[in-house]
């Protein structure tokens, strides 16, 4: 038990940096320095505050374009305002690691182990307002700015409805089983079995009369 303790402890922290490891080893042999230039020096304490920051490892991200039409009632004796954008967002699916328990990893034998994963969700949606712009306002009746927030508004939520709709969460979880696996395996030289991650409800009590 004390050994299956400190792995259940030490796992959120060595994916991380693996993880870290594998993305430096890919920057560096893209940009990596000249002979005559001196060996690059990781930074440790740089490191250390991003794995503390890092709770959700991102596993896909989906990007999106879009034209919305956003039309407003303002009155029935007035035109309708009309303001049309071109939407550049993305959203992004990922798996939050904070949520893994001890209970979460079982081990069979010497050769097997099952960790159960949190369900997938999306970290984060947005619009790319650098990417993003207004194509055409009409019968704004001076209230441009008000009118050009609600439709950024509208088109970011319908970002994350667009993901959504796309299958982002399947495909985090598809992902999860490509990148976490090989890794695990690696780690703990046993066939590792990913599981969805399932918590028992209590039943709600009847509200007394």
């Amino acid at each position: 038990m004390p050994l299956i303790r400190l792995l259940f402890r030490l796992l959120p922290f060595i994916l991380l940096l693996l993880v870290g490891w594998f993305v430096w080893r890919q920057v560096k042999a893209t940009f990596g320095p000249d002979e005559q230039q001196p060996e690059v020096i990781v930074n440790h304490n740089t490191i250390l505050t991003t794995v503390e920051e890092l709770g959700k490892m991102e596993l896909v991200r989906y990007n999106f374009k879009d034209v919305v039409e956003y039309e407003k009632n303002v009155s029935r004796w007035v035109p309708n305002s009309k303001v049309v954008l071109i939407v550049t967002g993305e959203a992004v699916g990922c798996i939050d690691f904070t949520r893994l328990t001890e209970q979460d990893i079982f081990f069979q034998g010497d050769s097997l182990v099952q960790i159960s994963l949190p369900e997938p969700e999306i970290c984060y949606y947005k619009i790319d307002h650098n990417k993003s712009k207004v194509f055409s306002k009409e019968n704004t009746y001076f209230q441009d700015a008000d009118l050009v927030q609600e439709s950024y508004r509208y088109a970011e939520s319908n970002v994350k409805e667009a993901a959504l709709e796309s299958g982002i969460l399947r495909q985090t979880q598809v992902n999860a089983e490509k990148v976490l696996k090989p890794m695990l395996e690696e780690i703990t030289g046993r066939k590792v079995v990913l599981v969805p991650q399932r918590r028992i409800q209590n039943p709600e009590m009847p509200k007394r009369r």
